[in-house]
């Protein structure tokens, strides 16, 4: 039945359009943003995996931060302890020259001056082989705890080397002193002893530092990975979003058309009128 006061293709035409406009709009979106899921409306169960993912990407660059914290520290403590090794090494040298029964007393004296000097050098690497305010070769830190996953259930943990002079690693006192043949053959022992000790705390910094050098690094790649695996649910495929733009712009103009030659149905009962 033909009717001026109802018009049902322009209702039609009309609701078509703004369904196009609907997608047109949904489409700009994902351009704009380069999101396919943005919030929670676009995909619930998708948004939410991607947002455990997330929290899980920010995780690993806490566990990322707190590793590169404990690999410095390791790599101050290895470099101090590296220079008492080499310094340990000239002190054998001098105690062993002074230890000779030949020497005359001016030559002991001045071996004993840089035998001293050297020795307090270790004191002074020890003290400042700290890093972010933690040392683990000064006798203050028992070991320090690196977080090795997302949950804070794992760490890697690198014990504390005590070098201080008089101290478990390094046995030679901190008033050594090569003045006389016996104290430098005495002193020629313990720094053999002393240079053994440091030598093997030093295979174990070594080894914990490359532990911590690799787990960082696998950290690195696993949040790299979980970065990419967010990307593949969220992003919008933007070639195709821009191909299906261009397809909903046409289907506009024709809705836009189709609602024009609709409205202009009723003019037609003019010409019965004539």
């Amino acid at each position: 039945m033909a009717t001026v006061n109802t018009n049902p293709g322009a209702m039609i035409a009309l609701q078509n359009l703004s369904r196009t406009n609907m997608e047109i709009a949904g489409v700009q979106d994902r351009i704009s943003t380069g999101l396919k899921v943005k919030s929670a409306k676009d995909n619930g169960a998708i948004f939410a995996i991607a947002q455990n993912m997330r929290a899980d990407v920010a995780s690993f660059s806490a566990v990322d931060q707190s590793l590169g914290r404990a690999l410095s520290t390791t790599d101050v403590a290895i470099a101090a302890a590296e220079g008492i090794s080499d310094l340990l090494i000239e002190m054998k040298e001098k105690a062993l020259a002074a230890a000779d029964s030949s020497l005359d007393t001016a030559s002991r004296n001045a071996m004993n001056e840089d035998f001293t000097a050297l020795r307090d050098q270790i004191a002074t690497m020890v003290s400042n082989a700290s890093f972010n305010g933690v040392n683990i070769v000064d006798g203050s830190t028992v070991n320090i705890q690196a977080l090795a996953d997302a949950d804070n259930s794992s760490f890697i943990t690198v014990s504390a080397e005590n070098m201080t002079l008089s101290g478990s690693v390094v046995t030679l006192a901190s008033t050594a002193v090569i003045n006389t043949a016996a104290t430098a053959s005495t002193a020629v022992a313990t720094i053999t002893t002393s240079l053994e000790n440091v030598n093997e705390a030093l295979a174990r910094m070594g080894t914990n530092s490359k532990k911590l050098e690799l787990h960082q690094s696998f950290v690195g790649k696993l949040s790299d990975a979980l970065q990419v695996g967010i990307g593949n649910l969220v992003d919008a495929d933007l070639a195709r979003e821009s191909a299906k733009l261009q397809s909903l712009q046409v289907k506009q103009q024709l809705g836009v058309q189709a609602l024009g030659i609709a409205n202009s149905a009723p003019q037609l009962f003019l010409s019965l009128f004539g």
